[in-house]
């Protein structure tokens, strides 16, 4: 588990997602104050008006410090592999088809019922549970992840930012955590903005017209480059323009943040009638993510209830999605037998998907059958190995059987190919727990923190691993060698504060 840390930034309200963005954004004024190798110019004295530009480094580096803020502190993160190896799946697919296909993009969900999605600095993007549940075809999903990932391949934010010219770091700060906090909670941004005194910021919060025209615009091409119906940007907007009728004044936040015109709607209308029509075919995963969500959100009761309906009725958008979804219900209620009975009418349907093969496995281990499950996992693995949920699903499934030396091998191979990838990492660390390695375990779970941008409680268990009287001379060499390089981006950090201080 990582270590957790707690702060408060004056002037702000304490709002969890709020809070995390603020101090992130403090690295801003950090960064700009110290990394001039970073900026395409010098930061501009407090008072100048020109232009203050944000390189791709700087972009990508401010929001990986926001993204591993949110992930180690906000409760409303969504850490289910399943889920984040379905949008960053999609996600991959739209970026290779976008104006920047070698980009670097982060896709995350956040559980929050209401509509809406924000690009961050970086390439990472964030969706709401409630635009997984709301959209109605995987198209109308991928048109606001393309119209996101425009944002980002079109540097809207730092565009935006620069636009603005604010030359002061605290107002800059200001500003770029009203805008993001008005993706998240339009009411949370409207406090941060008044008590910062930020006035005129505010009606900067939503993305220009211009900017969204431009996102409009690529992210139909992006769409339609990548396999997409094309009416599904256009559906979920235009949708989204109903709901805004409906509302009145309390419009879904991503309508407040992404304002939508008669003109935009009428523009994705053309550019979809336009196109030739293909014929687009459904996407089973999309199905499987919208049911699982909603076991999440409710009682397992309630949603067993309801998918066991939807079957009884044959009334469903997907009979896979809703069988998964009773099963899935079923095992979280614990009730081991009928959600084995309803897996394998799953199964019977000759459907395949990482997420039923790994629930299939769930299953089994739940049930005592530890060998069955690992078969399924093994079995899965080659079919679909770069699922990530596959990937830990097996790794503690031969933890629970400890089957500690395969675990290592499959652990190892796997870094191979993922190096960064904490949860592997930290994986490795409960292995050579389990086996007595200190040295190892330590050394593990320091990369494992560090990938989290946890520098300090990485040194530490660096530290640990130095003083654990286990491991052979090369071991040991690998441990001091990696500490110092960790404890030379301290010293790197620290000086960066102080400049920027």
């Amino acid at each position: 588990m990582a270590p957790s840390s707690s702060g408060s930034c004056r002037g702000f309200p304490e709002v969890p997602l709020i809070r995390i963005t603020c101090a992130a954004f403090l690295a801003i004024a950090v960064a700009l104050g110290s990394s001039r190798s970073l900026l395409a110019d010098e930061l501009p004295d407090l008072g100048d008006a020109a232009r203050v530009d944000l390189s791709p480094q700087l972009e990508h580096k401010i929001g990986e410090r926001i993204f591993n803020d949110i992930r180690l502190h906000e409760a409303s993160y969504v850490d289910d592999p399943d889920i984040s190896d379905y949008v960053n799946l999609l996600g991959g697919r739209l970026v290779a088809a976008s104006s920047n296909p070698a980009g670097s993009f982060q896709f995350f969900v956040i559980r929050d019922n209401t509509i809406n999605a924000f690009a961050m600095f970086g390439g990472f993007i964030g969706v709401n549970t409630g635009t997984l549940l709301t959209a109605q075809s995987e198209s109308e999903l991928a048109g606001v992840l393309a119209h996101e990932i425009s944002h980002v391949t079109q540097s809207h934010l730092a565009r935006q930012m620069a636009r603005e010219k604010q030359s002061s770091i605290a107002t800059m700060i200001a500003m770029a955590v009203g805008v993001l906090a008005a993706r998240s909670n339009s009411q949370v941004a409207s406090a941060a903005i008044a008590s910062a005194q930020a006035g005129s910021i505010q009606a900067q919060l939503a993305y220009s017209r211009d900017f969204e025209r431009e996102a409009d615009r690529f992210g139909f091409q992006t769409m339609i480059k990548a396999g997409y119906d094309a009416r599904g940007m256009g559906d979920f907007f235009g949708r989204m323009q109903q709901a805004g009728r409906v509302y009145e004044n309390n419009a879904p936040v991503y309508m407040r943040s992404h304002p939508l015109t008669v003109e935009r709607i009428s523009d994705m209308e053309s550019r979809a009638q336009n196109v030739p029509y293909r014929q687009v075919a459904g996407s089973l995963d999309f199905h499987l993510v919208r049911a699982r969500l909603r076991v999440q959100m409710g009682s397992s009761g309630e949603a067993a209830g309801e998918f066991s309906r939807q079957l009884r009725e044959k009334k469903f958008a997907s009979e896979a999605g809703s069988r998964y979804g009773l099963a899935y219900a079923l095992l979280k209620a614990k009730d081991v037998v009928a959600a084995q009975k309803e897996v394998d009418a799953l199964l019977a349907l000759k459907v395949s998907s990482p997420m039923i093969a790994g629930l299939a496995a769930e299953t089994r281990a739940a049930g005592g059958d530890r060998a069955g499950a690992l078969n399924i996992y093994r079995s899965a693995l080659q079919r679909f190995p770069q699922s990530r949920a596959l990937a830990y699903g097996y790794a503690d499934a031969l933890l629970a059987g400890r089957q500690y030396d395969e675990a290592l091998r499959f652990l190892d191979s796997e870094l191979q190919l993922y190096s960064s990838d904490y949860k592997l990492y930290g994986l490795q660390a409960k292995t050579f727990a389990a086996l007595g390695k200190r040295l190892q375990q330590h050394r593990a779970q320091a990369e494992s923190y560090f990938l989290l941008g946890q520098l300090g409680p990485a040194v530490e268990q660096l530290q640990f691993a130095q003083q654990s009287g286990d491991g052979n001379f090369f071991e040991q060499s690998q441990v001091d060698a990696r500490l110092r390089e960790m404890r030379k981006l301290q010293l790197e950090e620290a000086k960066e504060k102080k400049n920027g201080g």
